[in-house]
């Protein structure tokens, strides 16, 4: 009996340990998908006017209707955190696959109004999901710069800069392409004016948005390549090519700088590897 009884006792302990594996394993995709991390990028620029040089900016993208905590209240307070001159939300705040909770777009908006400036460029998912006019104007209500196809001027130290946003291309088919309005800031503010543009596609980036003029282009949408792995820029793109680029950080071509957020939840049922949700700091510096 002693004999039978130690086979099964291993295949038990074999169990048990597979088991607590898998519960740690669990666990670890949890924390990985719900633990904020705040991280500080300082992009310099020659032409940043000297009223910019610090300037503080909280990048937010792909929130995917996701709450951090009651009411959004871990999130709003890391943003408070980093003490930002403005707020740039660039796309996805809600999901086309995953119920939207009832005031989720005013309640997030209201709360970071009250924080900073803060700016917003339509994404994907929300002109899958429809009715992105009623969005827009719930988020003006709450003070939020709408910059549909169009640019405003920031004021800083008596300096000024400018501050372009598209619409996704998902967006309207008679909408204003983004040369168009690369092309009307330059008639309004001059060849050698300092500006930045909130464009929700990372992709778009290398063939398109680098050739516009704009000394920084701050995206979404890339998800930081969902699955980070060393020595490359992700494991898989949103539109599930692998090994994808342009997907977190900063990056340089044709005379632009990119930033891309990694952005802070999930579409539908996906998860985060290794790439933990990102309330992202820009601090302009003048080089």
């Amino acid at each position: 009996m002693e004999r039978r009884s130690k086979p099964r006792r291993r295949r038990g302990r074999g169990l048990l340990f597979l088991l607590a594996l898998t519960v740690l394993a669990g666990l670890y995709v949890w924390w990985g998908n719900t633990a904020l991390q705040t991280e500080a990028f300082s992009p310099s620029f020659r032409d940043l006017p000297p009223g910019f040089d610090g300037c503080r900016v909280v990048v937010l993208g792909d929130l995917h209707s996701t709450f951090f905590g009651e009411k959004n209240k871990p999130l709003l307070e890391a943003v408070e955190a980093q003490e930002p001159d403005y707020i740039f939300l660039v796309g996805d705040l809600l999901d086309a696959f995953r119920d939207v909770p009832e005031n989720y777009a005013e309640e997030t908006a209201a709360g970071l109004t009250a924080i900073a400036p803060t700016y917003y460029v339509t994404g994907n998912h929300e002109w899958a999901l429809g009715d992105v006019p009623e969005l827009k104007e719930a988020l003006e209500a709450q003070g939020v710069t709408v910059l549909s196809n169009r640019f405003v001027t920031l004021e800083r130290n008596g300096d000024t800069a400018v501050l372009a946003g598209i619409d996704d291309p998902n967006g309207y088919a008679d909408q204003k392409s983004p040369e168009t309005v690369a092309e009307e800031l330059r008639a309004a503010y001059g060849e050698d004016a300092f500006w930045m543009l909130l464009a929700h596609r990372n992709n778009y980036f290398p063939d398109q948005y680098s050739r516009l003029g704009a000394d920084l282009v701050i995206s979404g949408h890339g998800h930081g390549g969902v699955i980070r792995l060393p020595f490359t820029d992700g494991l898989v793109s949103t539109d599930r090519t692998l090994f994808p680029s342009y997907t977190a950080g900063l990056y340089e071509k044709n005379g632009s700088t990119l930033f891309v957020t990694r952005g802070l939840g999930n579409t539908g049922p996906s998860f985060r590897l290794f790439n933990r949700p990102e309330v992202a700091l820009l601090i302009l510096q003048k080089e």
